[in-house]
């Protein structure tokens, strides 16, 4: 795979490059593959996943809602809003959902009356741990596979292709 020389040329290396950039080189077949590959790797990443969540009737907005919650004890809404980048409509069903299963506790907070906080329930908490330490091994599993080199490098693609905005959100400024 060339993807190393794909983008010979990006003028600023924080912002995302587009096919079409002037004096960019890119390997479209190579680009072409990457994408598929992100597409199978996904796939398989939450696959497993699917399959337990599924037996509570979940699917990965539920997953995604559990993994921040648990990530953010004590997360508003509007901060939530911000990271999964969906709809307060989107979010209101799922975390209805969630709370209406005993998944997520909804408090005040202790200063701010108005603000209500999300937390993790000892069953979501279980249900969390277990679905990372899923994904952690499935991801540890490929990282050892591919060598030290090849993850440093997989991440460091994976944080270019984070919006800048939100790189700081997992520890990448």
């Amino acid at each position: 795979m060339e993807l190393a020389g794909a983008a010979k040329s990006a003028k600023d290396p924080d912002q995302p490059v587009s096919i079409e950039e002037d004096g960019a080189d890119f390997d479209e077949a190579a680009l072409r593959r990457a994408m598929e590959l992100l597409f199978f790797a996904y796939r398989d990443f939450t696959g497993e996943a699917d399959a337990l969540l599924a037996r509570y009737g979940f699917g990965r907005a539920h997953h995604r809602v559990i993994y921040f919650v648990g990530r953010n004890p004590g997360i508003t809404v509007s901060e939530l809003l911000a990271i999964l980048g969906i709809t307060k409509q989107s979010l209101s069903r799922v975390l209805g959902q969630l709370m209406d299963g005993g998944f997520i506790d909804r408090r005040p907070d202790a200063q701010d009356r108005r603000l209500r906080r999300l937390h993790l329930t000892p069953e979501a908490a279980a249900l969390e741990r277990t679905l990372t330490e899923r994904q952690s091994r499935f991801i540890a599993a490929a990282c050892f596979k591919a060598g030290p080199s090849a993850a440093a490098g997989f991440e460091a693609v994976l944080r270019a292709m984070i919006n800048p905005d939100d790189r700081r959100r997992v520890g990448c400024e």
